[in-house]
This record gives structure tokens, sequence and C-alpha cells, in this order.
């Protein structure tokens, strides 16, 4: 696993964190952003307003994602490179428990 010490602090994520950041991948606004986590999580997560701006305010301040644009008031977030980083150590860990879970 390629965690490192700057990444392991964020470790494991929450569910909807997780398909916040995976949503950022791509530049979206906070709406594409809500509708892009339905989809991604086949509609086991629902992300509303509230949660997902105080999420945004935590990972800007984190530095794990950052706002790159605005149209119409619509506020344009993605990823940065810290962000993508403790994406891709949440993901081995998720590979971590599908494959240990596949011998049950």
């Amino acid at each position: 696993m390629s965690q490192n010490q700057d990444t392991t602090r964020y470790l494991p994520l929450t569910e909807s964190t997780y398909y916040i950041l995976l949503a950022l991948v791509e530049p979206l606004h906070g709406y594409g952003v809500m509708q892009k986590v339905e989809a991604l999580s086949e509609g086991t997560v629902k992300i509303g307003p509230g949660t997902l701006y105080g999420a945004f305010q935590a990972l800007e301040k984190e530095a794990l994602i950052a706002k790159v644009g605005e149209e119409e008031r619509r506020k344009i977030y993605t990823l940065t490179p810290r962000g993508r980083e403790v994406l891709r150590d949440q993901v081995s860990r998720l590979a971590i428990m599908v494959r240990s879970g596949s011998i049950a």
C-alpha cells in the first residue's frame, strides 16, 4: 500500500467523503457532485447541500480539494494532488477489504 504519514491521518474516509473525492476526479460544481455521488454509489449514497458544502469547507481547508473556477455563481472544485493520493490510498484499503471478504 502506498500510504505515507501525510495521508494516513485522513484514513479511513467516510463513505460520503470517499464518494465526494471520487466525484471530484474531474472538476464539478456542488449540484454536479451530488448527482455524480448518487450515480457512482448506484443510489446508495445521497448527499444533501448542507452536508456537501460542509464537506467542501473541510476538504478545502485540508487541501484535498481546491476551487478551480466559478460559473454563474456555481463554484467548481477538483482534487488536489494530495486529494488524489488520499483517494488512491482509500481505494487500496477498500481493495484489501474486498479481497479479505471474498474468503467468507
